[in-house]
């Protein structure tokens, strides 16, 4: 992800100055480490087809955003992806589009709200939701802030993988390690909303999945996460 463009995007908003160069050099590694990722032997498994529901985005073309934060509070997270493609030897897929969407740090999602699901009113706003297309390597990137959670469910995000028309290749989430999620809720603005009450293990999405949706993070609280994973279709 070009630098330039990172900072100009608003991460200055999240973290210190100090902090945001130290990040950003940590997004790089984490481009680097993320590109060897990708299989390219031609062996690989499509990753785990989850519900889309219940908050999926509304009308994601017109959401072709990059910066996803908006005006949600949080520590910062850039969630770099990778779609590579099972039919074709675990290739990068170029030119596909990716939607994203988590809850903000209170664990409510932008569009919804007003039900006994989800009682603060947020349906005439659209944080933390965006959409991007894969570029030669099969990247996306988005910057965001950590996402919280809401009762019955690990954190997690969001993902749309579809072709450029529009057809659906796969919907899964993405799943976070146990032990920084309880650091991020023990920190200030997260702390009065209080540690997840389930675990990856015991969430009805990851139960049967984790290997295979557990996201790698990088980071720390001061320079802020980075996120990557690499989702593979059959396209």
């Amino acid at each position: 992800m070009d630098r330039k463009k990172f900072i100009r995007n608003g991460i200055l908003g999240i973290a210190s100055i100090a902090g945001a160069t130290k990040f950003l050099e940590s997004c790089s590694k984490s481009d680097n480490d993320d590109e060897s990722s990708n299989s390219g032997d031609g062996i690989c498994t499509v990753s785990p087809s989850e519900t889309k529901g219940p908050f999926p985005i509304k009308t994601p073309s017109q959401l072709v955003l990059e910066n996803i934060k908006s005006d949600r509070v949080g520590i910062a997270l850039l969630i770099n992806l990778t779609i590579e493609n099972k039919n074709n030897n675990c290739e990068p897929l170029q030119g596909v589009l990716v939607d994203v969407w988590h809850c903000d740090k209170d664990g409510n999602y932008s569009e919804y709200g007003g039900t006994q699901m989800q009682q603060t009113d947020y349906t005439t706003v659209h944080f933390l939701r965006g959409r991007q297309t894969t570029d030669a390597n099969g990247n996306v990137s988005f910057i965001s802030i950590y996402p919280g959670w809401y009762q019955g469910r690990a954190p997690h995000v969001h993902v749309e993988v579809l072709t450029r028309s529009g057809n659906s290749l796969l919907v899964t989430q993405i799943a976070f390690p146990e032990n920084i999620s309880s650091t991020v809720y023990a920190s200030t603005n997260y702390a009065a909303h209080g540690q997840a009450d389930t675990s990856n293990a015991r969430d009805s999405i990851f139960s049967d999945s984790l290997s295979e949706e557990l996201a790698t993070i990088t980071g720390n609280l001061t320079d802020g996460y980075t996120l990557a994973k690499t989702i593979t279709v059959n396209a």
